[in-house]
């Protein structure tokens, strides 16, 4: 475990407190951090301040309270609408802006915040609130590389793990995106495999061993065909785009004959299906990529 810090540098402020906010703020309490709080809805930092945190009246008095301000929004939309009556306090301060958005969004952002004197880095939190504070926890950051370092530390508080992917602002962005254009239609995939599951009379928690199995496994097939793609490598040699249509075929069929809605499936059977008239049958389904890259 990390020393805690010194009461003289151990302050942060956080702004935003649902529940990724308001674990990381918990998380700064656990390790002697003076935290100060900012919430539109003042009530979800109750059981902060019980626990030592000081609440400020307004995002400007949250601000100046720290050189260091996380904040977790849900988009920079959000950013501006709060900070901007605050403008005055932003200078000298860094801010670690760990809200979702676009990296063409963040890079406007870290340029709004380095006109008004202040230091924008980026992050993308790469966990749920109840991992945050552990050290399985990962963040992508970018942005200035003096201010991550002098604040990694801090950091490294909230997500035991810490991505530096340069000084572009955008990039921690693009990480989090390109991580999240897995994660959720992966998840969408499993909810629709528990709901065929269940009109058959499986449940959840049965199928539950075997999904996990499933999501492990694809780390092979990750393995296997990133260094095909970068080489243009699309052959036919392991599997072919018409077999996968067959496929996706009986998977949209089964979930039909269950009463089960199959918009999902159906989306993925249509990704296969362009690729099959696009003359790539017996190509790799790796020819999607190709497909996507021309929009």
């Amino acid at each position: 475990m990390r020393p805690s810090p010194s009461p003289s540098t151990a302050t942060v402020t956080v702004i935003g407190l649902g529940p990724m906010g308001q674990a990381m703020a918990a998380a700064y309490l656990d390790r002697g951090y003076r935290v100060t709080l900012w919430n539109r809805t003042a009530s979800r930092a109750d059981a902060l301040v019980e626990r030592g945190a000081t609440l400020a009246a307004t995002p400007e008095q949250a601000l100046r309270a720290s050189d260091l301000t996380v904040l977790s929004l849900t988009d920079f939309d959000a950013m501006y609408g709060i900070l901007e009556p605050a403008e005055a306090a932003i200078a000298g301060r860094t801010l670690v802006n760990l809200s979702s958005d676009t990296p063409e969004k963040a890079r406007a952002g870290a340029r709004w915040v380095t006109e008004l004197g202040g230091t924008h880095l980026t992050g993308g939190v790469l966990c749920p609130p109840p991992l945050i504070g552990t050290p399985d926890a990962s963040t992508f950051y970018s942005g200035p590389r003096a201010a991550y370092d002098t604040h990694r530390a801090a950091l490294e508080v909230i997500t035991g793990k810490t991505d530096y992917r340069g000084e572009d602002p955008g990039l921690a962005a693009l990480m989090y995106q390109l991580n999240m254009a897995i994660f959720w239609p992966s998840m969408i995939a499993y909810w629709q495999a528990v709901a065929v599951a269940g009109a058959h009379g499986i449940t959840a928690a049965e199928i539950a061993p075997y999904a996990t199995e499933n999501f492990a496994g694809m780390g092979h097939f990750i393995d296997f065909y990133a260094p095909r793609i970068d080489a243009g490598n699309h052959a036919g040699d392991v599997d072919r785009t018409a077999m996968g249509l067959a496929s996706m075929d009986h998977v949209v069929h089964t979930a039909t004959d269950a009463g089960v809605n199959a918009a999902f499936p159906e989306a993925v059977r249509d990704v296969f299906r362009r690729v099959v008239e696009a003359g790539h049958g017996a190509d790799s389904f790796s020819r999607a990529v190709e497909l996507m890259r021309k929009g």
